[in-house]
């Protein structure tokens, strides 16, 4: 053990391996972070919520940073809720059936072009007779532009661009654009300034009170930007983070544990045991892994334990095998394994004790290198349609990003992100693993 601690102690010697480690316990610190911060029982309903979750959320934005490399200033999401305090609201009484409320939203907008959506949010408390809602629109030129009236029933949503009567007024112009473009200016200009909504409810008995949340979807949103179903592509970056540290490294650890172990029992006990051992792995190494993990998550289970199950149970008779069992061919013979055969020392105790931790310096750079192996194989099933349909991952984010033609709309961020931290991850641990290599193996050691 003091041999194997002096020559991981050697890995500082190598800028790759510490530029790798770095990388990686950055990586894991923000796995730890997630984890702390966002539940899993959360990140689930969150990954899985519609639009009573993610209703604020424009459809497929780009991430916030965008701006900061964009000529043009594009528009973030601008909410307000009268419930918060953010519009002015007023009630005029008009007699004994009924009041007359008033809900003004004031907004500044400095952006350079328009929004991708306008909605307002009602909810109403009343007993039998609806209210009834009309929205008035005021540029700062001192444009007024009637919108729409809404009958109101306990929650209702009025979209701008799904009112007909609109798109008549509007020249079938898109509401986004229509009411805040200059209407002098030719090519579809946005006015800056200050924009004022008015909603004005008419109740038709007593005790009824209305709050209404007023929504410009932006073109940009969050850290990650937003996928085809309103999502935060944040809550999937972060939670992929473990998911696939987790899958990578105990898909790594267990196949390259157990093959060590089985190729350690079948040269010391010889003969037809390690004539089933080799005969096996021959067979299993012409098995094609990918194609029957397929057939696993079509006809049994897609869940990321099953996959993980079948990978290392696929990859316990793997080419390892043969280079494990050459290493402990030549162990085998060493003196001090005679030493303990005489004075009876038992066979699991000679390859526990003896013989496994012989090979151990082989095993780490083995182990570390098989980490982004596995990350990649997760993430490729999940590309596949086969990865676990509950899970936020990386794979899944580019899995939804190829089925909505994100390429092919310039929603370059949607794959990415994803596939930038996945090559971090492989390239991290490639680089750590060798640095290992070149450290254990001593015909390495002088590259």
């Amino acid at each position: 053990m003091r041999s194997l601690w002096n020559n991981v102690r050697q890995i500082g010697r190598y800028p790759s391996a510490i530029v790798g480690l770095t990388i990686i316990l950055l990586v894991v610190a923000f796995g730890i972070y997630t984890v702390v911060t966002l539940p899993y029982r959360e990140a689930i309903q969150l990954w899985r919520g519609g639009e009573e979750i993610w209703g604020e959320s424009p459809k497929m934005a780009r991430p916030v940073w965008y701006n900061l490399f964009s000529r043009d200033k594009l528009p973030t999401t601008i909410v307000l809720n009268s419930r918060e305090g953010e519009a002015v609201k007023s009630r005029e009484p008009l007699g004994d059936e009924g009041d007359d409320i008033t809900l003004v939203y004031t907004f500044d907008y400095a952006y350079d072009d328009f929004p991708q959506e306008l909605t307002v949010f009602f909810e109403a408390t009343y007993d039998e007779k609806s209210p009834y809602a009309s929205l008035m629109w005021r540029t700062p030129d001192g444009r007024e532009i009637r919108l729409g009236q809404v009958t109101l029933r306990p929650t209702e949503t009025y979209r701008l661009a799904l009112d007909d009567r609109l798109a008549r007024r509007l020249r079938d112009v898109p509401p986004q654009i229509a009411l805040f473009a200059d209407p002098e200016i030719e090519e579809p200009t946005p006015v800056k300034g200050t924009y004022e909504l008015e909603i004005r409810v008419t109740t038709f008995e007593p005790n009824v009170d209305v709050e209404a949340k007023w929504v410009a979807y932006g073109q940009v949103h969050g850290l990650a930007g937003t996928d085809h179903r309103r999502r935060d592509l944040m809550v999937a970056l972060q939670w992929g983070t473990p998911i696939a540290l987790a899958f990578g490294l105990l898909a790594a650890l267990g196949t390259t544990v157990t093959t060590m172990l089985v190729a350690a029992v079948g040269v010391w006990f010889g003969g037809w045991v390690d004539g089933i051992i080799q005969r096996i792995t021959e067979i299993n190494m012409v098995l094609p892994l990918l194609p029957i993990l397929i057939m696993v998550g079509t006809f049994y289970s897609r869940s990321i334990w099953t996959m993980l199950g079948a990978v290392i149970a696929l990859s316990i008779f793997g080419g390892g095998i043969k280079t494990f069992r050459a290493i402990f061919i030549q162990v085998r013979e060493a003196p001090y394994i005679e030493a303990a055969r005489a004075y009876g020392a038992s066979n699991g105790r000679i390859i526990v004790r003896y013989l496994i931790p012989r090979i151990i310096p082989v095993m780490i750079p083995s182990l570390v290198s098989g980490v982004p192996v596995y990350v990649f194989l997760e993430a490729s099933l999940t590309l596949l349609g086969l990865g676990d349909p509950v899970l936020p991952t990386w794979g899944k984010v580019i899995e939804d990003a190829r089925a909505q033609g994100a390429l092919h709309n310039a929603q370059y961020y949607w794959v990415l992100q994803p596939a930038a931290l996945l090559m971090l991850v492989g390239l991290s641990f490639a680089m750590v693993g060798f640095s290992l290599d070149r450290v254990f193996n001593p015909r390495l050691r002088g590259l």
